[in-house]
């Protein structure tokens, strides 16, 4: 696909979306998904949002899109989390009012007070949990459900206030090694499996390496706080801890440097990993994001040769046909149009032994996105109709066409969308 043809479809996915009372939706998604960042009317609005902080679209069209997530309540407390209720309504109208002056600030400041008491009541429990010895739950942490997605926000908006500093303090404690059953695990090791709840396949637990529930989006967090100046006691340290975690558990393959999803009991004891089929390189779990977290902790660290060496492993999985060919979807969460925004984020940063590779590598992660010979208007259809993946962020239409709009134009992101996912 050229970059033609992919700004063609982002346009082509905004329009099919221009106004949710007109959109084919599913009723699950102005129900049941209707307050989801990752399914729900506030991931479409990034969309619309980015589009119009580019000239590329009215502002209404995200107006639209905020008013139908907000028809009926939005929930917080205990039952929110960062890509539910008030903050993932938070996130999408925030990204707008850093482009609006003036607009959105008093619900924004309202949800603001809501989402530092909810964070402040999480902190608590976790930390009361940790004096006690007890094993984390992933959702305590995660980018998701957890605390690093809402320090991802937190980062944006505020990033020296208390409730700020106060996540990345728990972020470096959570690096602590942790004694459990006389046995002594990395302090994110969950009892159960990737899922978060009891699995049999994961007898004792498992560490994950994940930027979307493990520990690669912990790194990517104060990461990106360092770079902020956002900074806590023993940060750097906890920096570190993580990257000699993966240094530990980094495998070579014929196509360069892998990592695992995760680690199982029965691998850290032994202290090798199972053979396993090639991995996907892709946001949620992965080589894509986890060079990416890599690279920005050793532009934290100012650590030039760890830097090179995370960008040099992406550019090794991009040109692995095994890695590449166990990619096999569209969307923003694994599939091929989030590895280019990846990709495409990573090259902004990268050395300039490695940032042109990088560059070079991202028109076939487009041509991957649909067949040259589809046209913008069926796919369009195709992507927002499509009943598994949906018209929304995380894997359906509007993640795909935010996705392709950096990488197809060769500038970052105008507005702070992906924020979310703690790659920039």
């Amino acid at each position: 696909m050229t970059t033609h043809h992919a700004l063609a479809l982002v346009d082509a996915i905004a329009v099919r979306l221009a106004d949710p009372d007109a959109a084919l939706l599913s009723p699950r998604m102005l129900s049941s998904d209707r307050q989801h960042l990752a399914y729900g009317p506030s991931g479409i609005a990034l969309l619309h949002i980015e589009l119009a902080a580019n000239g590329l679209g009215p502002w209404h069209r995200a107006h639209d899109w905020f008013a139908a997530a907000s028809r009926q309540p939005l929930t917080s407390g205990p039952d929110s989390y960062p890509f539910y209720g008030v903050p993932a309504f938070a996130h999408a109208l925030s990204c707008a009012a850093d482009h609006l002056s003036g607009s959105y600030q008093r619900a924004l400041d309202a949800m603001d007070a809501q989402i530092a008491v909810d964070v402040g009541r999480r902190l608590d429990t976790a930390h009361r949990r940790i004096d006690a010895g007890r094993l984390p739950q992933l959702a305590e942490f995660d980018a998701i459900r957890g605390l690093t997605g809402y320090g991802a926000y937190l980062l944006r908006r505020n990033p020296g206030s208390s409730t700020t500093l106060a996540v990345l303090d728990y972020c470096v404690r959570l690096t602590e090694p942790i004694t459990h059953h006389g046995e002594t695990l990395p302090g994110w090791w969950a009892e159960t499996g990737p899922s978060g709840s009891p699995d049999d396949r994961f007898p004792g637990g498992h560490a994950n390496t994940g930027m979307a529930h493990g520990i690669g989006g912990v790194l990517a967090l104060l990461a990106l706080a360092a770079r902020n100046g956002s900074v806590t006691a023993g940060h750097h340290a906890a920096l570190r801890t993580i990257l000699t975690w993966l240094d530990c558990w980094k495998e070579k393959a014929d196509g360069g440097p892998v990592w695992p999803y995760w680690v199982t009991q029965g691998e850290l004891r032994s202290g090798r990993l199972a053979p396993s089929a090639p991995r996907r390189p892709s946001w949620c779990y992965g080589t894509a994001s986890l060079a990416r977290a890599q690279q920005l902790a050793a532009l934290a660290l100012g650590d030039t040769s760890r830097q090179v060496d995370a960008e040099n492993a992406l550019v090794a999985a991009l040109t692995d046909p095994e890695q590449l060919k166990a990619t096999t979807y569209s969307g923003l969460c694994h599939g091929f149009a989030g590895l280019a925004h990846a990709v495409a984020r990573t090259a902004d940063d990268a050395h300039p032994s490695t940032a042109g590779r990088l560059r070079a590598a991202i028109p076939a992660l487009l041509a991957a996105v649909t067949p040259p010979d589809t046209g913008p208007d069926l796919m369009a259809t195709a992507l927002v109709q499509d009943e598994e993946s949906g018209p929304g962020l995380l894997d359906g239409a509007a993640g795909i066409a935010l996705a392709l709009l950096a990488p197809s134009t060769a500038a970052p992101p105008r507005t702070a969308w992906d924020a979310c996912l703690l790659i920039s």
